[in-house]
This record gives structure tokens, sequence and C-alpha cells, in this order.
């Protein structure tokens, strides 16, 4: 059985996070997507919520499960007993940071290949960081992240109209 690994802070999980996960599902037999502690990057959701809401987000999609980790990353993937880290690349902008990560990966585990994918063109820009700000400012929503990410959205801006329709 072949399993990929796609980690990520997923602060939170959006529509392109999902459209990757698709991706990876349709090419191995179990995708772990693999929330990432990171408290130094301030996350809006805690690690739990963000497990929490990754976990509704993907529930549709058999092959796939969702877990939390606080460790190296390859560590990780081989407790997994993963072939392959999956990564979604958005723009040039992602390149510098992944690749330098891909190959730091290969060193520490040559065995784990890194996949990357692109998302859907509908999704190319967007970004966790993106979808909080919008939240923040009252945008509209639907169109970027799935409705367990808006609710939890509305709950820590409850003056905003997130994912509201009008």
């Amino acid at each position: 059985m072949k399993t990929a690994v796609y980690p990520g802070s997923f602060d939170p999980i959006t529509l392109g996070h999902l459209d990757v996960v698709r991706r990876a599902a349709s090419l191995f037999d179990h995708v772990v997507v693999a929330v990432a502690r990171r408290e130094e990057k301030h996350p809006l959701f805690s690690w739990e919520e963000r497990i929490e809401l990754a976990g509704a987000a993907a529930a549709g999609i058999d092959n796939v499960t969702v877990e939390g980790f606080d460790c190296l990353l390859v560590d990780y993937v081989r407790k997994k007993q993963a072939c392959a880290v999956v990564r979604g690349m958005r723009a040039v902008m992602d390149f510098d940071y992944e690749f330098q990560m891909a190959l730091t990966n290969r060193k520490l585990a040559p065995e784990v290949e890194t996949v990357f994918f692109l998302p859907s063109e509908k999704y190319f820009y967007l970004s966790a960081s993106l979808l909080r700000e919008l939240a923040a400012k009252g945008g509209e929503l639907r169109c970027f992240a799935p409705e367990p990410v808006l609710a939890a959205l509305r709950r820590k801006f409850p003056s905003a109209s997130v994912g509201r329709r009008p």
C-alpha cells in the first residue's frame, strides 16, 4: 500500500488544500493529512481545532485520514511508513522554500520522495493567511473554505459577515 503524508499548519484548511488532498488521494492508496503543531507561528486556531477542522473538511474522502504531529517531518513519515511527502505549489513564491525543504528531507530520508501538486487554477492564489485576513475584515469566504471552517471563522470573528449570504 502506497501512503503519502501531506503536512501543513492548515490554519485553517482551505478549498485549495482540499484540492491537493483529492489529487493526492487519486494517486496514492492512503493519504495522511498531517497537521503540524507549529505554535511558533501563533496560529489563529489551536492545534486540536486545526486537526478537527481538517478532519471535518476531508471526511468525505475515503482513503484520507487526518492526524496531528509534533516531531521532525521525516520521522513522522517513517513512522507512517509513507513513501512520499505531498506538497502544494502555488507559484514561484512557494518554490524557494519548498525546494529547500524537499532537498533537506531527501538528505535526511533519501527513501522518501517529495511530490508537488499544482492546485486548480481557481485556488492558485489562495492561502490560509489570505483566508484569515479576509475573515478578520468580514469578507465573503464561501468560495475559499469548506463549511466547517466557515462556521469556525464565524465563531472567531462574530462581528464579521464571514461566509454569510447577503
